[in-house]
């Protein structure tokens, strides 16, 4: 434990150097500010935030991931040459740089809404909102872990693979399962689609929040059939189920590929 609280302690003081993740917070707390001073109020500001969270924050996440790794390389490799056990340093470094990026995302885009009265007012929402983003980069930087490793000799590749990933899961995703339903709409599809939605952790997210402002206007077909299916509160429950699957997953996928990894 003293190790691992070593590591991710190192890995903080690198990020807080770099400057950059302090501007990743401040990009948020302004983008959030900006919408509650000129957007409206609160349910609509968070709605707008969180659309902006669920582009925004998977692609940060995924492409940090994976360029840690590559530009780690000669660090990771050091400190494997060390008496230290490869699930210790894994989790280090994963902790390391995706707890700062949570914390980034969860403060810039916090202090706004305290200081605007909204969590007050919208306090589960807002906390929903801020919960989604900071779970949404420990999921997406452990896939990008998952891609760095695998395709450690080949950077482009690696991030070919990145970029389609994060394109397919946030904007071409619904446009697929929508052809589908069209394609197929003589079928009872409410089911398959279900299934499906579950598979990208994006949707899971857009759905929760649909689910909690109760907008069915804005639910798309997913999140019709999840609310038809389940009710607004069972809906975000077996989503929120789905999306600690998500988180877990890719850890302990990553996790098993840093173990096995000939570096």
């Amino acid at each position: 434990m003293k190790l691992l609280t070593h590591i991710i302690k190192n890995e903080w003081k690198s990020l807080l150097r770099g400057k950059w993740v302090i501007g990743y917070g401040l990009i948020f707390l302004i983008l959030t500010d900006s919408l509650l001073r000129f957007g409206g109020g609160g349910p609509e500001t968070l709605l707008s935030l969180s659309n902006v969270m669920l582009l925004f924050v998977p692609l940060v996440g995924m492409i940090y991931g994976i360029l840690y790794i590559y530009q780690s390389r000669e660090f990771v490799e050091l400190l494997l040459t060390q008496p230290i056990d490869r699930k210790v340093l894994y989790w280090g470094l994963f902790l390391g740089i995706a707890t700062p990026l949570m914390a980034a995302f969860v403060l810039g885009s916090m202090l706004p809404l305290a200081w605007h009265g909204i969590l007050i007012l919208d306090g589960t929402a807002s906390a929903m909102v801020l919960a989604l983003g900071g779970v949404l980069t420990l999921i997406f930087v452990s896939l990008g872990f998952v891609l760095g490793l695998m395709f450690y000799e080949d950077r482009i590749k690696g991030f070919g693979f990145t970029i389609v990933i994060w394109l397919f899961l946030a904007i071409l995703y619904d446009g697929l399962i929508l052809t589908l339903v069209f394609v197929f709409g003589d079928y009872p599809l409410d089911q398959f689609v279900i299934v499906v939605s579950m598979l990208n952790p994006i949707d899971l997210a857009r759905i929760m929040v649909m689910l909690e402002f109760d907008i069915s206007a804005l639910m798309g077909y997913t999140g019709a059939v999840f609310n038809r299916f389940f009710g607004s509160n069972m809906g975000i429950i077996t989503a929120s189920g789905m999306l600690t699957l998500w988180l877990a997953v890719p850890m302990w996928f990553g996790m098993k590929v840093f173990q096995r990894k000939d570096f």
